[in-house]
């Protein structure tokens, strides 16, 4: 009987919390091993691990910060060096800092290159030179469509406002390497964008708030946590998919929201 092959490993960059830990519990639920990438978040990251691997059978937590380049390119080494592969990754931390056209600037618009869209192309960079390795050192074939990257973008890119100019300017940036990526990578890697809507409320909106703004789309609903991962999962597991975005968000993209919906 031919080996078994061990189960797929996905990194997951901001999975301690919120969406990212959805994405990573969906995973995991999937079969996934998860690595779980966190900046500071260390307790959530350390429960995000013990729950997948309830799930998967294992998973494990890795500390970098996205805005430090060196550390960027040390963090997909870690993650093969403790599960010695890596098919996926999921790039999904994100820096979300107010400013606009009148506050822009040079650091703000830096700090949020840095870790939204640098971070991301460097991960994707260092997938495809590890897959490129190991098909050079594998007597069989890999299956076409396997090694993915799913980059985390936002419905605000179709549908634009100048609240959170810096965040706004990082999100195009990432969404125009998404394309470049997917015919850069090919045919080893593919690269699928998911654009979620207003998925989860934060300090800036109260809960009645949240639930109102929720509603305004054409489906009467935005996006929650299970609509989000289910479609990473599915941009993961579709070998025929690349250079294309999801958007996942009941279609508030085909609206116009004059204002971020946390400044609504």
């Amino acid at each position: 009987m031919p080996p078994v092959s061990p189960a797929p490993v996905v990194l997951v960059t901001g999975a301690a919390r919120r969406l990212g830990r959805e994405i990573a519990l969906a995973l995991a639920a999937g079969g996934w091993r998860v690595a779980v990438h966190y900046r500071s978040s260390q307790e959530d990251a350390i429960k995000t691990v013990a729950d997948c691997t309830s799930l998967a059978g294992a998973a494990a937590h890795f500390c970098c910060d996205l805005e430090d380049e060196t550390a960027v390119h040390s963090l997909l080494p870690q993650v093969i060096g403790h599960f010695g592969q890596v098919d996926a990754v999921v790039n999904n931390a994100s820096t979300f800092e107010h400013d606009g056209a009148a506050s822009f600037s040079f650091a703000a618009l830096e700090k949020h290159m840095r870790s939204n869209a640098g971070a991301a192309i460097v991960l994707a960079q260092a997938l495809h030179a590890h897959v490129l390795a190991r098909l050079a050192a594998s007597a069989v074939a890999e299956q076409t469509g396997r090694f993915a990257v799913v980059n985390l973008l936002d419905q605000k890119l179709w549908n634009q406002n100048p609240d959170f100019f810096s965040y706004t300017l990082s999100k195009a940036a990432l969404e125009a390497a998404n394309t470049m990526l997917a015919i850069a990578l090919a045919p080893q890697v593919r690269v699928v964008g998911v654009a979620p809507g207003l998925t989860l409320t934060s300090h800036l909106l109260s809960e009645e708030k949240f639930e109102a703004l929720h509603k305004l789309s054409p489906l009467g609903r935005s996006s929650n946590p299970a609509d989000v991962a289910a479609t990473v999962k599915f941009a993961l597991e579709n070998a025929s998919m690349t250079g294309t975005t999801l958007l996942v968000d009941g279609g508030q993209h085909l609206m116009k929201f004059e204002r971020d919906f946390s400044l609504m």
